[in-house]
């Protein structure tokens, strides 16, 4: 059974842990140095990104959980692959907004979305479900990365070297 106690104690791990790499943006806020960026008519509206991203952690939360359910200790190797990739995720926003480098930023979410690739394919032969709840943060990550690499493109002025 999914439900079990130890099973809502590992779900609620998994919780901690993507709230914890979401925490990145709480400490490293866009701010007004990104605010007078100049940025692609196609950037999403300010408050989409903590919407969109809280369902992506929540999502990425119930993935790692179910193929803990579901593989066990056989998931040892996926499942460390999916905490570095929160770890790659929790750095962008410092790298990004805090030391302001764009163009290390790009070089962060290129990272970040080859991890998220690489865990989806980990993830798949545990569990099939687990890999597609990913597939939406991999889709955000990779509109992420063009706005990173065009904000930093568009920015020369705002340029600390990579």
């Amino acid at each position: 059974m999914m439900f079990t106690p130890e099973n809502l104690v590992a779900l609620a791990l998994f919780v901690l842990a993507n709230l914890a790499a979401a925490s990145s943006g709480a400490f490293f806020r866009p701010g007004a140095w990104y605010a007078a960026l100049a940025k692609p008519p196609w950037t999403p509206p300010n408050w989409a990104f903590p919407v969109v991203w809280s369902i992506l952690f929540v999502l990425n939360a119930v993935a790692g959980w179910l193929v803990w359910i579901t593989a066990g200790a056989a998931a040892t190797g996926p499942l460390a692959l999916y905490g570095v990739s929160l770890l790659i995720n929790a750095s962008w926003s410092a790298v990004f907004f805090g030391a302001r480098r764009m163009g290390l930023g790009f070089v962060v979410v290129v990272m970040l979305w080859l991890s998220i690739a690489a865990v989806m394919a980990a993830f798949a032969p545990a569990s099939p479900v687990a890999a597609g709840l990913i597939a939406p943060y991999l889709v955000w990550v990779t509109i992420a990365a063009a706005l990173n690499l065009r904000v930093w493109q568009l920015n020369p002025a705002a340029r600390v070297p990579a």
